[in-house]
């Protein structure tokens, strides 16, 4: 047992190389690469790594750097819950997802903390910043120096809300330590990240991270998404008195990635790793076939090891995007003039989640 686990290990790590070799790119240029770690919290065991520093879009895991801050705020007394801040022009004009605050109104730093953590709020994050750091970019710079801080080595944040800027970049070692660190220092106030819904001036607001309505023991944290990054989580879980905290970023859908981040929880309440493949498989820039190739090529395991999650949807051939081939045949991009087909006119662009 302990020979395949050093194996399984090693087979990770010359994985990860070798994956994002094929993929044309260093592991230290940013794009929409697959990348999963999972950490025991109690003792700080690291059960499984993949591309775990290997540098990524953060989108709105960002987020969780602005809410560090803030509740940094709120201990040392010179923020309340209950104080209102002031909505400026620029935190109005953020684009998707927010709240819809206009400028000249105001909201609590409470509703600001419930806005960021369910719905990814932008202006939310926005108003914020600029209440804690006089404007967006100083507040970027409180950003990084308390990354560095925490020991978050391969981070550098531009804005407080993760919106899409090339410089915007992290891994996910980085992100878990950062998710680690919120609920050791700040445990009074880490409930809000189980939040699902909140009601804000008569409307139900509700949380994008939808994995927490079926994974027994989550209590948190934070989801993330733009084209940039794809589909990133940042998720912590107790069970039977063990706390784990995970991180899957670049993955192919919300739906996939939620998949593979209850697969890593399962897996690592178990002390057990999670395959490389499956980490592979859920990524954006990895097709199932290729993944199993490299695997088969570096390792022994078997395909029974090796399972398999759902393979993407095939291209569509009118207007190029993936979705199920039943749809195909009532894709309006057929027709001239037709910007796409039904099935993807409810995908989100650049609008973080």
């Amino acid at each position: 047992m302990a020979i395949n686990s050093i194996r399984l290990r090693g087979v990770t790590r010359l994985f990860g190389l070798l994956a994002a070799l094929a993929l044309g790119g260093l592991v230290s240029v940013a794009h929409a690469g697959y990348a999963a770690i999972v950490v025991n919290a109690t003792n700080g065991q690291t059960i499984t790594e993949v591309n775990a520093d290997q540098q990524n879009h953060p989108a709105s895991l960002a987020k969780m750097m602005t809410l560090y801050i803030t509740f940094q705020q709120l201990q040392s007394g010179q923020l309340k819950l209950d104080q209102s801040l002031p909505v400026s022009a620029w935190a109005a004009s953020k684009s998707p997802t927010k709240l819809g605050l206009r400028a000249g109104q105001s909201i609590s730093v409470l509703d600001c903390i419930l806005g960021m953590v369910t719905k990814s709020a932008n202006d939310a994050a926005t108003v914020t910043a600029e209440q804690l750091g006089g404007s967006e970019d100083h507040f970027a710079d409180m950003m990084n120096a308390q990354a560095v801080r925490l020991g978050m080595t391969h981070t550098h944040f531009t804005n407080a809300t993760g919106l899409p800027d090339e410089d915007d970049v992290t891994t996910a070692r980085d992100m878990v330590t950062l998710a680690m660190a919120l609920y050791r220092d700040f445990p009074q106030y880490t409930q809000y990240f189980a939040t699902k819904e909140f009601v804000f001036r008569g409307r139900l607001v509700r949380g994008h991270n939808s994995l927490m309505n079926h994974y027994p023991g989550m209590d948190g944290l934070k989801t993330g998404y733009t084209r940039a990054s794809g589909y990133n989580l940042a998720s912590t879980a107790e069970r039977d008195g063990q706390r784990l905290f995970s991180v899957v970023m670049g993955g192919r859908t919300a739906a996939v990635r939620d998949r593979l981040m209850a697969r890593l929880l399962d897996d690592g309440f178990s002390n057990q790793q999670t395959p490389a493949v499956l980490v592979a498989q859920a990524g954006v820039n990895e097709s199932p076939g290729t993944a199993r190739r490299l695997l088969a090529a570096l390792s022994p395991i078997s395909t029974a090891d090796a399972e398999t999650l759902p393979p993407a949807a095939p291209h569509c051939r009118h207007c190029r995007k993936r979705h199920p081939a039943a749809a195909h045949k009532t894709c309006t991009a057929r027709k001239k003039g037709t910007a796409a087909c039904p099935a993807i006119a409810k995908r989100r662009s650049n609008k973080d989640e």
